[in-house]
């Protein structure tokens, strides 16, 4: 029979309070949003401030970080990050590395100071600055067209379900037939009357819209050329009976079978090209989505020089006047709180600051080569590089790496495309992905159009570089850089 004992174990557990939930949280937070919640943190805790003052009270960052337990803080190594950067690189960067500095941005003299001369504010939506405003979507153009047009309430309600079956790149996806029975009970019409209105519709803007096929589409535009334009009638009858051969390169085929010489045809096909195959994208709105970058790199006096982006950073503090107020009065207990939660606040974003910017001058490092000579330089390197390198766990390289940007001379890049896998080479060294797709961009925009490279040459020639990959490797980097077979990419010779 058991009987009940009492004993005393050791363990160990890693507990997330909410003060490690929120660093992390903020660690993979992209700028714009990250602005965002700072905006609505200055909206519900009077503890916070927006800076306005071009030089922030100096020391108020290191008394911030005493009142957050160590036990809380996202890494036991990132609390000395920003104290000596430049020493860091010193200590970090060894003979055969390209030298590395970090910029003298003064952000760690406050939570959140900025260098830039408009200081940020809670009521700054710079999110919504670039908003778009290109106004109605393809649908509501079309019927401020329909209603502008001089036709009878019968015409109109036709036309109304014509523009309802009429997809975002201006085609008409559903038959006549379907669009009839839409209109019943309400209203019987006739084929020749559907007909009748689709043809006002398609003599709306934009030009080509309304059409049943990629051939009527093409000549629809065509139609609002000269009669006398060079080429319209040859163009006019490849639209309609041989896009296919187009479509397949058989240029030979096609002139043989049209019976035209090859200035003839290069005049019909240049005006096929010249049509736009999707009319109804040129009206669809679409939000543009701008990048915020988060760090720059630029060349400094020894090397590389790595700074974060002062414009991206919120310039927030603590309200000293309010501060100072609270008690330990029962009264002041929501201030107390609010105290505390905005003191986690910008521990939180000095860390933040210091595991980007370990992380940025640790993927410089090691990928200068590309910033000196470009994408076929890049270097093999996964997160567990980085991650040993700065002494960090992979998942924290992995949210700060999501959703950040790099502004190079090279243009602005996300952390995550510095990382690629590993191909061995024929000499024993490795090569990264990225410079194996370049180079095979490389042979294809250098070949000769008349006869492309097939992925069995192009893998030959990558072997004859040292590069050991195989064919289907080639079609697969090929086929992600969108780039179309050799059957495809072959061109008549020009004359």
């Amino acid at each position: 029979m058991l009987k009940p004992a009492l004993q005393l174990r050791l363990g160990q557990q890693l507990t997330m309070t909410p003060q490690l939930q929120q660093a992390i949280r903020l660690l993979q937070l992209p700028a714009l949003d990250l602005q965002q919640q700072i905006r609505e943190a200055l909206e519900q805790n009077v503890m916070l401030e927006a800076e306005d003052d071009a030089d922030p009270a100096l020391g108020q960052t290191e008394s911030l970080s005493e009142a957050v337990p160590a036990e809380d803080r996202l890494d036991d190594r990132m609390e000395n990050a920003g104290a000596d950067a430049q020493a860091a690189s010193a200590e970090d960067t060894r003979t055969d590395e390209p030298n590395v500095e970090i910029g003298e941005d003064h952000w760690d003299d406050g939570p959140a100071a900025a260098t830039s001369d408009a200081p940020w504010s809670g009521d700054d939506d710079r999110a919504q600055e670039f908003a778009d405003a290109s106004g109605a979507t393809l649908k509501e153009h079309l019927l401020w067209q329909l209603e502008l047009a001089r036709l009878g309430d019968r015409e109109v309600a036709i036309g109304r379900a014509i523009v309802d079956a009429i997809n975002d790149d201006g085609y008409v996806v559903d038959t006549l037939d379907e669009i009839r029975e839409v209109l019943k009970p309400e209203l019987d019409v006739s084929i020749a009357e559907i007909e009748a209105v689709l043809r006002h519709v398609q003599a709306f803007d934009p030009v080509g819209v309304g059409a049943r096929s990629v051939g009527e589409c093409i000549e629809l535009q065509l139609a609002q050329l000269a009669q006398d334009t060079p080429g319209l009638e040859a163009a006019f009858a490849i639209a309609r009976q041989h896009l296919d051969l187009v479509a397949t390169q058989q240029f030979a085929l096609l002139r043989r079978q049209m019976r035209l010489d090859e200035d003839e045809l290069e005049r019909a096909l240049a005006l096929v090209r010249s049509c736009h195959p999707r009319p109804g994208s040129t009206i669809q709105p679409s939000t543009p989505e701008y990048v915020v970058p988060d760090v720059f790199v630029r060349r400094g006096d020894h090397g590389w020089l790595v700074e974060l982006n002062a414009g991206a950073l919120p310039r927030v503090r603590l309200n000293h006047g309010y501060a100072g107020l609270v008690t330990r009065a029962a009264d002041h207990a929501v201030l107390r709180t609010q105290l505390q939660e905005a003191r986690w606040l910008l521990r939180s974003l000095e860390i933040r600051n210091d595991t980007l910017l370990k992380v940025a001058r640790c993927i410089v490092q090691r990928q200068a080569a590309f910033l000196d000579q470009g994408d076929e330089a890049m270097q093999p390197m996964v997160l567990r590089d980085v991650a040993e390198a700065v002494e960090m766990h992979e998942s924290t390289i992995s949210r700060v790496t999501t959703g950040k940007y790099m502004h190079t001379p090279r243009g602005v890049y996300e952390f995550r495309y510095f990382f690629s896998s590993h191909v061995a080479s024929s000499d024993g060294t490795e090569m990264s992905s990225t410079a194996i797709r370049a180079k095979i961009r490389k042979l294809v925009a250098a070949e000769d159009p008349s006869s492309p490279l097939s992925d069995s040459r192009i893998a030959e020639l990558l072997a004859a570089d040292g590069v050991q990959v195989a064919r289907r490797t080639v079609a697969k980097y090929r086929e992600a850089m969108n780039i179309a077979p050799s059957s495809e990419r072959r061109r008549a010779p020009a004359r």
